[in-house]
Formats: C-alpha cells, sequence, structure tokens
C-alpha cells in the first residue's frame, strides 16, 4: 500500500527575558533546584501573577516576522491537570484568543526546491517546573526553578509530508527566534523543544489519520529519526490490521523508538476558562509599530544580500546566514580583511567551525574574533601568506598567541614572493634532480608534482605556490 505522511509541529520556544512571565523570579539557568522560584511561582494562596511586557514584545515580534495576524486583544486561559511540579493545577496558556493567529514560513528542501508552510497560531504561556527521577532511590525530586518561565507555543499546520520536512520547518524557526533575539535556542538547556504530531494515511485519502504526538525532542537528529520510526510502527499497526491509538508518545534515543507515555488529551480534557486574575492583553498600534519598526534583518532577506551584494553561492550564504552571530562574524571578518568574500565565506564555513565543532563552541565563544580572522585574511589576500601558512596561523591564533602580524613575525611565516629568491631555489633542486628533470622532459608529466613538493620543502613551506609552479614549468620547459 502507498502511505502518506501528515505531520504537523508545535514548537515551544522559551523567551529571552529576564524574568519569569508573571513573577518577578529569575530564568537564569543553572541555579541550584527550588532557587529561582518565587511565591507566585509555588502557587501559594493569595499571590497574583502580573504579566511581563517583555514576553509580550517578543510574541509580537515573532507575529510581525511571519506576516502573521497579530491579535490587538488575547486572552489568558487556565489549562486544568495535575501533575506535580504544576504547584496550582493549571497552567497558564492561551486557548481560544492568542496573541499571534494565521502566518507561515517558506522552508528550503533538500534539492534546491522551497515549500510554504502554515503556522497556525503562537500563543504565551508559562512553562511547568521539573520532575527528577534519579539519586532519589525510588522517589521523585521537584525542581520548580523552570515553573513559570515564558514561553511561545508555535503550532504549524498539518502540511509536513516527511520527517526531512520537519527538521527543515523545526531548524527554520530555530534560526528565525535566534535571530529576532526572542530566544537563545539552546536545545541541551531545554530553550528550544518540538512536539510532532504525526499520522499516516493512504495516498489520496482526505481525512486525516489517527495522530500521536512525540514530546519534547530536544535535537533535531532526535526529531528525524522519532518521526521516522513512529511513521513505520503507525504503518506497521495498519497493515497488520490493528488501528493506531491517539497517545502521547516519548523517543527513546538509545533505543531509537518511541514509546506510549498517556492517552492523548483533547482540548475538553483541560477544562479551559479565562483566567480570572489576568486582564485580556490589549495591545496599541503604537507599541506594535514600535516593535515593526525593530524589527531586525530577517534569515530569508539576509540569505538574499548574501547572495546579491557578496556573490556567494546559494549554500554558502544559507550556511552563514543559519546563525545570525555566525553572519555577524563572517561580515566583520570580511570588512577586516578587505579580500574577496568567497574567501572570508571559505574561511569561516572551513577552518572556524570545524575549529568550533571539535572545542564544542558556539560562534559568540570563538578564540579567534573576527577581527583576528580578518587581519589573517589580509594577509593571504597580500600574499604574505600561502594557504599552508595560514593554517598554521591560524591554529596558533586558536591557540592564543596573538594576531595574525604577531605571529608571521614572531615565526618568520613570510611568504616567499620575491622572484629571484624563488629562481634560485627552483635552479637548486633542478641541480639535485637531474634523473627527474629528464623525466619530465621526456613526458613523463607527473614527476612535476615531487619536483614542486622538493622546491617547498627548500623553500620550508614558505614559497608562493603560484610562482613557484610559474617558475618551474618556465625552467622545465626551457
Amino acid at each position: 500500500m502507498q502511505w502518506e505522511t501528515v505531520i504537523g509541529l508545535e514548537i515551544h520556544a522559551q523567551l529571552a527575558t529576564k524574568s519569569k512571565i508573571f513573577s518577578g523570579a529569575s530564568t537564569a539557568f543553572g541555579a541550584e533546584p527550588n532557587t529561582q522560584a518565587c511565591a507566585v511561582d509555588l502557587g501559594l494562596p493569595g499571590v497574583l501573577p502580573v504579566l511581563n511586557e517583555e514576553a509580550v514584545r517578543c510574541a509580537v515580534t515573532f507575529g510581525l516576522a511571519i506576516g502573521a495576524e497579530v491579535n490587538r486583544r488575547s486572552i489568558f486561559a487556565r489549562k486544568n491537570y495535575f501533575y506535580p511540579d504544576l504547584p496550582k493545577g493549571y497552567q497558564i496558556s492561551q486557548y481560544e484568543q492568542p496573541i499571534v493567529a494565521r502566518g507561515e514560513l517558506v522552508i528550503e528542501l533538500e534539492g534546491g526546491s522551497s515549500k510554504v508552510i502554515g503556522i497556525t497560531r503562537a500563543h504565551l504561556e508559562e512553562d511547568a517546573g521539573k520532575s527528577l527521577h534519579e539519586d532519589f532511590h525510588g522517589m521523585t525530586g521537584i525542581d520548580l526553578n523552570r515553573a513559570g518561565t515564558p514561553l511561545l507555543e508555535i503550532v504549524s499546520e498539518p502540511d509536513l509530508r516527511s520527517a526531512k520536512e520537519a527538521v527543515a520547518y523545526a531548524k527554520a524557526i530555530h534560526s528565525l527566534v535566534r535571530h529576532l533575539g526572542i530566544c537563545d535556542g539552546n536545545m541541551q538547556e531545554g530553550s528550544f523543544r518540538v512536539d510532532a504530531n504525526v499520522s499516516v494515511r493512504l495516498k489520496g485519502q482526505r481525512e486525516f489519520g489517527t495522530r500521536a504526538e512525540i514530546k519534547n525532542v530536544n535535537s533535531f537528529r532526535f526529531l528525524e529519526r522519532a518521526i521516522n520510526f513512529e511513521i513505520e510502527r503507525q504503518i506497521d499497526v495498519i497493515e497488520g490490521g490493528g488501528s493506531v491509538v491517539q497517545e502521547t508518545r516519548l523517543y527513546d534515543p538509545d533505543r531509537d523508538e518511541t514509546r506510549s507515555m498517556r492517552g492523548k488529551e483533547e482540548a475538553h480534557d483541560y477544562r479551559y476558562f479565562p483566567d480570572p486574575d489576568l486582564l485580556p492583553v490589549v495591545l496599541e498600534e503604537s507599541f506594535i509599530d514600535k516593535v515593526r519598526a525593530s524589527l531586525p534583518e530577517l534569515p530569508a532577506e539576509k540569505k538574499q544580500r548574501f547572495i546579491t551584494h557578496y556573490g556567494l553561492p546559494a549554500y554558502d550564504a544559507a550556511f552563514l546566514t543559519a546563525d545570525r552571530a555566525l553572519a555577524d562574524y563572517f561580515e566583520e571578518a570580511l570588512k577586516v580583511g578587505g579580500c574577496e568574500p568567497k574567501l572570508a565565506a571559505n574561511w569561516v564555513m572551513g577552518d572556524v567551525s570545524a575549529a568550533l565543532n571539535k572545542a564544542g563552541l558556539e560562534i559568540g565563544a570563538c578564540p579567534v574574533s573576527a577581527a583576528m580572522l580578518g587581519g589573517l585574511l589580509k594577509r593571504i589576500a597580500d600574499n604574505t601568506l600561502s594557504g599552508k601558512l595560514a593554517k598554521e596561523v591560524f591554529e596558533a591564533m586558536w591557540a592564543g598567541e596573538g594576531d595574525a602580524d604577531a605571529i608571521i613575525e614572531k615565526k618568520g611565516l613570510k611568504q616567499i614572493t620575491d622572484e629571484s629568491a624563488i629562481e634560485a631555489l627552483v635552479d637548486g633542486v633542478l641541480a639535485q634532480f637531474p634523473a627527474q628533470v629528464e623525466e619530465f622532459r621526456s613526458g613523463k608529466d607527473k614527476v612535476f608534482g615531487f619536483l614542486v613538493g622538493q622546491v617547498m620543502k627548500a623553500a620550508k613551506g614558505k614559497a608562493n605556490p603560484a610562482q613557484l609552479n610559474a617558475v618551474l614549468k618556465k625552467r622545465l620547459e626551457g
């Protein structure tokens, strides 16, 4: 049978506010358990929530960036359910009237094609606490530091048709919220979490199949694996004569499988009703205009500018603009270096990114600043350094030995570009290897590479490669 997959994602982006959505408690990551939970977060009797304006600004920023409807009036509701890390017995969220409705995002797929993904809504809500099961010997510990942390839940239309499309969409949202500065996107710390609603149906069938929700996936790699496993599981169930059950499932990366957690709740199970402690959120046009005026260049716009203004290939532009900090790093390095944009792009995408990955660092923590890389690029562009010597200088810069000029001076790494000096080196090697010279002149071209290597060895790697090749060829053919 020919099956079609239908996927919708619910993404929880933790908003980059210093305090929680309804209290003044800190949102900083890594504090000792229960040291950042105030009376409001604990749900103590008599306390009242006060809305954080910065969280509202973040939500409006996102809505404007995706061309969505920003509702001038939205309402907070109580989502009622019992769980140990939810002290009040309900979560404050938005239901019938969210702050953002009906937007869209264009994603790029493999092969260069693109697809428009509808975004149903994006609403504000508070996070719950965290249940800790390790080190409690059969008991569960509760950390309420996260309770009340502001979240923007971004709900897509069921427009995604494969795990790869789902990952492309999740990455696009991740890039966008980071570009906007409304979320740091740190998946390891739980700042960006994805729930995937997955179902299958026969191709040509109009009705959706029964969906299962995979909760709290915290990496793009795991998201793809979890969806692919769930697709196969559902097809096997149906083709085996069974029926898919609507439920919430958890992905286990160690076993590479999804497992049932509980039956999937419907909206009426939560008994939503407007929160009596919070007034409706009414946005003035002046507030929205101010947010609109503060919007930065969006990822798609930046990518197109990198292609048209710098003449970069689409792949390079997409790589560099996926992260705002990386794009800024590239542009600063290019400005300082005064070189060809492609040279700067190659270094940022190659040596810099490889070193960051090896060290497990983000671009913001790179030991080689953009200005330092620009200084290195300047010396490559003016032929002070060959590509090989530049790599040696970069490694020294990474190790903290100073900027490019200081390292070049200290280690005597300046490239030999004097024509007469290169001719002398070539003549010395040709005199040393007469047999190989005869081999070349008898038609064995491969020996040319050997002779180049010997000249470079004599020059201690400092000879300008293009000049070396030209002089050697001239001498051999002379």
